[in-house]
């Protein structure tokens, strides 16, 4: 009887890198806690991804990971299978362990593209991506999906990045209705800091989206509240992924 129950109780968990703060832990406790399930959901705070597979053999009833930054394209190579969504993306935050095997998927794309559908208006139809880490990839891809043009902004000029932060001028940024914060920048405790870009461009035609949900309004978001657009922090994007992650482990 006991060994039964046993079996009933699986561990998820987040794996990532500083991830004290995170999201995840606290939303799933929740909702098992509210769906009467005995799972756990822990934090595998890494200082390297290759510390994941002693993790994997050492945690008994581990059925499913998610992935933060700064592993979402790290963890790929120690995969043995990858859904077709995640290998387009090139990313992955969602880990389904079957059979001692491990399946990469990618739930960012679902989560961002059905938290932004609701605030789309038609004029906006380009996008500038600010950041190119593993997060950005899924953006893009649910960008191209929604029919959206987009292009990539960073701090130095590489393969696949249109524009440097210095190279941004006001008349650019007007001509791009939604902005996409995917860079940590802002996040607590640094409240006062936002991406370098020509805020004055913004207008009331624009959406500013930012990833991050700590604090809820980032100053990024703020600049482009004062400026009359909608704005949108991670927060839904979050929910949304988790649940289809959830989804995915319990298939």
């Amino acid at each position: 009887m006991d060994n039964a129950q046993d079996k009933s109780k699986l561990k998820f968990g987040l794996v990532g890198k500083n991830i004290s703060y995170s999201f995840s832990r606290g939303y799933f406790a929740d909702k098992f806690s509210n769906e009467g399930l005995p799972h756990t959901y822990v934090n595998f705070d890494l200082q390297s991804i290759d510390e994941l597979k002693e993790i994997i053999e050492n945690t008994s009833n581990l059925k499913g990971l998610n992935v933060t930054i700064p592993y979402k394209e790290e963890v790929i190579p120690l995969l043995d299978k990858l859904n077709k969504r995640a290998k387009k993306i090139g990313a992955v935050n969602t880990i389904k362990i079957k059979k001692g095997k491990l399946i990469g998927f990618n739930t960012d794309y679902d989560g961002f593209k059905n938290s932004l559908k609701p605030h789309l208006k038609k004029h906006q139809k380009r996008a500038l991506i600010l950041g190119t880490g593993g997060a950005s990839k899924a953006i893009a891809h649910a960008l191209k999906k929604l029919d959206i043009k987009y292009h990539y902004v960073s701090r130095t000029k590489k393969e696949g990045v249109t524009y440097t932060y210095s190279e941004l001028t006001e008349d650019t940024i007007t001509s791009f209705q939604i902005i996409i914060n995917c860079t940590p920048i802002g996040t607590f405790p640094n409240i006062n800091e936002c991406p370098d870009i020509p805020y004055d461009g913004i207008t009331d035609k624009h959406i500013l989206y930012d990833l991050i949900y700590n604090p809820e309004e980032t100053k990024f978001l703020n600049c482009g509240k004062l400026k009359g657009a909608t704005i949108i922090n991670g927060l839904e994007m979050l929910k949304l992924q988790a649940e289809k992650s959830w989804e995915i482990w319990n298939k």
